[in-house]
């Protein structure tokens, strides 16, 4: 089935089934490999995207759930060479840890300070809950 989704700006259209994981069209239709696949579960946070400006594990969510919809992916935060002011603020403290939940944290917390922009430490940590270690 045909699907049009809005993707860091661009339209794309993909024919794919409709309960296919929108994690799985990113990465392996569009080659948009910045969302990563942690749990499959929607607990660890891995694999969260924007859409319509509110943060969704993509994991999860079907594809036909996701059509005509402003999708934000991590390589969709940044502007050119202009790294997104949270994508700086990584870099510069070294958060990275493993780099592998961090685009979803990234983009996470993106979402927050669109919404928020001044969050207490309560709302930050609120916000962000979720962002786990998979079970191996």
């Amino acid at each position: 089935m045909a699907f049009t989704l809005v993707v860091n700006g661009t339209e794309q259209r993909v024919n794919v089934e409709p309960e296919k994981p929108l994690l799985y069209v990113l990465r392996d239709d569009l080659t948009l490999t910045g969302t990563k696949y942690g749990c499959g579960e929607g607990q660890c946070g891995a694999c969260t995207v924007l859409v319509d400006g509110s943060p969704e594990r993509s994991c999860r969510l079907p594809v036909s759930s996701a059509a005509g919809k402003k999708i934000t992916t991590i390589e969709g935060l940044s502007h050119g060479e202009k790294l997104h002011p949270i994508q700086q603020a990584f870099l510069d403290i070294e958060a990275f840890q493993c780099g592998y939940c961090t685009s979803g944290m990234i983009v996470s917390a993106a979402a927050l300070l669109e919404r928020t922009p001044n969050p207490s430490d309560q709302q930050i940590i609120s916000h962000m809950d979720g962002f786990r270690t998979p079970a191996a």
